[in-house]
């Protein structure tokens, strides 16, 4: 079977975390481009979330991601998340 390598393209990231969930939900802060919290329970008083579901449309549909994923706007504007296994075998940093 031929084999392929892909091309190399610059794109944006942005590690989705706990910390950014929390600052969203109990200090109204946005989350980043892309993302969506379309569901959650959560105790501001306590500052403690007990479930949440966050994601990003995409072309396919709505990708739910979790803490660690990596959000990734394409070259098209398009964006989706990345398991950080994933992101770390397929991209690495620009200078500047």
């Amino acid at each position: 079977m031929p084999k392929f390598r892909k091309k190399p393209v610059v794109i944006e990231a942005v590690q989705f975390t706990e910390e950014m969930l929390k600052a969203h939900l109990f200090d109204k802060q946005p989350l980043p481009a892309g993302l969506e919290c379309v569901g959650s329970n959560y105790h501001p008083e306590r500052r403690q979330i007990y479930s949440a579901t966050v994601g990003v449309k995409t072309l396919e549909g709505f990708m739910e991601a979790s803490f660690g994923d990596w959000i990734i706007t394409g070259v098209k504007g398009e964006r989706y998340p990345c398991k950080p296994d994933i992101f770390a075998q397929t991209y690495e940093p620009v200078g500047g």
